[in-house]
């Protein structure tokens, strides 16, 4: 009997909210994926309002460890123009899943703005519908004293929503919070 998931399009629209001290912006994404075909989307990831979009190819496998393995390129234009090359990973150990993704962002009107990005959290899912971990990120949109934000974690899911709640910076002047709602179809 053939794979009836084979030629389906799997999509995940998110929007997360940054709360930053003195400060708020929504950053919504959007990913389909289909066989081994990763597109996605971005608004003020790379910068505030600007677009990306992406574009890789997904290597999957394993069997005690699950892997995806996602390089892509991208293309980013608004109030930065550029191109750039990621990488996302999501590794799946039972309740254990590490999960990252990086990019370098080569800025094509000023080179001193390109710059190097990534977002890493470690989860545990004592439930189906429930995960807590740790977090980190360097990112340049949201600038501090700290070169790379630290933070702890906590998600639901029910049915194809899901809700993650972050904080970062915990105990520091510098902490802020980001919830992050997601949609599965």
């Amino acid at each position: 009997q053939p794979d009836s998931t084979k030629n389906k399009w799997n999509i995940e629209a998110s929007a997360l909210f940054y709360f930053i001290p003195e400060d708020f912006f929504i950053l919504p994404i959007i990913k389909a994926d289909r066989n081994k075909l990763h597109l996605e989307s971005r608004f003020n990831y790379e910068d505030r309002n600007t677009v990306s979009f992406f574009g890789g190819y997904n290597f999957t496998g394993g069997n005690k460890i699950e892997y995806t393995i996602t390089p892509m390129i991208g293309a980013v234009t608004g109030n930065s123009d550029g191109i750039a090359p990621g990488l996302e990973m999501d590794f799946t150990l039972g309740k254990f899943e590490l999960y990252s993704e990086m990019e370098y962002l080569f800025e094509l009107n000023d080179k001193s703005y390109s710059y190097y990005y990534n977002w890493t959290e470690l989860t545990f899912a004592p439930k189906d519908w429930l995960w807590v971990g740790i977090t980190g990120q360097r990112t340049r949109l949201y600038e501090s004293k700290l070169e790379i934000q630290r933070g702890i974690l906590a998600g639901i899911s029910l049915g194809n929503l899901s809700f993650t709640g972050y904080l970062f910076n915990p105990f520091s002047d510098n902490l802020f919070i980001i919830t992050s709602l997601a949609i599965n179809f």
